[in-house]
């Protein structure tokens, strides 16, 4: 039993990082790719839609993102989508496709990205911190109900060792991503 909880509390861990690098994988850094847009939602036919699943998006040069709606009659949505955003992106629309011409980053910019990084590596932080208390708590209502205090605490520092683990790593991406943000 307290095997399942040490798992499944590193699994949980994992699953933070995993988060992590998807919402990092959505800050721009100077360059296009088509993960700028994954938070980007469109109000279609009601209900918001990621963009991703109405048009195909591709880069056909480092500064450039093209978007290409399956159905026509989005275009304007998709384009509304993009202005609201906080990406401070503005799309063209040509008719047949959107356009976005990623800028280059300014310095002032690139610190407030370093800043919205480091928010959602805390977020990641507390997130993991979370899954050890919970994991934590699970140990000790098994110590009532049947193990000892020895294998109790064993269990804890096992499970301490997995969240100094994840913790560094979530440092290791931030320490990535802010290199990347920096770099002009």
């Amino acid at each position: 039993m307290p095997q399942s909880i040490k798992k499944n509390a590193e699994d949980r861990m994992e699953k933070a990082i995993g988060s992590l690098k998807k919402e990092l994988s959505s800050l721009r850094a100077g360059r296009a790719v088509p993960a700028l847009l994954d938070r980007v939602q469109v109000e279609y036919y009601g209900a918001m839609t990621p963009v991703n699943q109405l048009a195909n998006i591709s880069t056909p040069d480092s500064r450039t993102l093209m978007i290409q709606p399956w159905d026509k009659s989005s275009m304007s949505a998709i384009e509304k989508a993009i202005m609201k955003s906080d990406l401070g992106l503005t799309p063209s629309n040509d008719g047949s496709m959107i356009r976005i011409m990623i800028p280059a980053l300014t310095s002032e910019r690139r610190s407030e990205l370093v800043k919205m990084t480091r928010k959602f590596g805390e977020e990641a932080k507390v997130a993991i911190r979370n899954v050890r208390r919970d994991a934590n708590d699970e140990i000790k209502k098994l110590e009532k109900n049947g193990i000892s205090e020895d294998e109790s605490r064993k269990y804890q520092e096992d499970i301490q060792k997995f969240t100094d683990k994840y913790i560094s790593e979530v440092d290791k991406v931030l320490v990535a991503k802010e290199k990347e943000i920096m770099e002009v």
